[in-house]
């Protein structure tokens, strides 16, 4: 697979960086989820692509401490100049248990191209899953022919979202947009 992954652009370097950023707890906390159970879902999801994956999740981690949530989801989006996203998966956390999720958003910036994406989400300082039925804005950028795998965050009220993607297609470019996250499917981007 041919991996040209040129510009991922953490939006947390400016957003949600130095400041929500927390060092992790060697006990671990009982409502969140250790990097090791995190990379054992993904590996089972992802497949083949574990060692992008296992860097990607060792960012995050290394930045924002143990996640007290998850996705797991599939999503598909597409832009010239202005573009769109949609994507479904299960969230995971412990005190809530598993539910259906959706999520889409619309981008603006100089991108062009089309993915599929296998998608999962870290979901940090959670306190209700409620509370992630909003939008989530940040900066998003990539470089990639085939496939590649990429990692950005998003961030609303102290909540940080931060999405590993491991896509097919061909995209190049780098955007702002927010995702939308919904309790049922919808068309409506905004």
């Amino acid at each position: 697979m041919l991996a040209l992954m040129a510009a991922t652009i953490l939006s947390a370097s400016g957003v949600a960086g130095a400041a929500l950023a927390r060092p992790v707890d060697p006990e671990g906390d009982p409502g969140s989820f250790r990097p090791e159970e995190i990379l054992d879902s993904g590996h089972r999801f992802f497949g083949s692509i574990s060692r992008g994956l296992g860097k990607a999740v060792e960012e995050a981690t290394r930045r924002w401490g143990e996640p007290n949530g998850y996705i797991l989801g599939q999503e598909a989006s597409g832009a010239i100049v202005g573009g769109v996203r949609y994507g479904e998966g299960t969230l995971y956390t412990r005190n809530a248990g598993q539910r259906r999720i959706y999520w889409q958003g619309p981008s603006i910036g100089f991108d062009l191209g089309g993915d599929g994406d296998r998608t999962m989400m870290l979901i940090y300082n959670l306190p209700a899953v409620a509370k992630l039925y909003r939008r989530f804005g940040g900066v998003d950028g990539s470089a990639y022919v085939v496939g590649g795998i990429g990692m950005s965050a998003v961030t609303s009220n102290g909540i940080v979202v931060v999405p590993i993607r491991t896509g097919v297609g061909a995209r190049l470019g780098i955007n702002v947009g927010y995702l939308k996250f919904t309790s049922r499917p919808t068309w409506n981007p905004f």
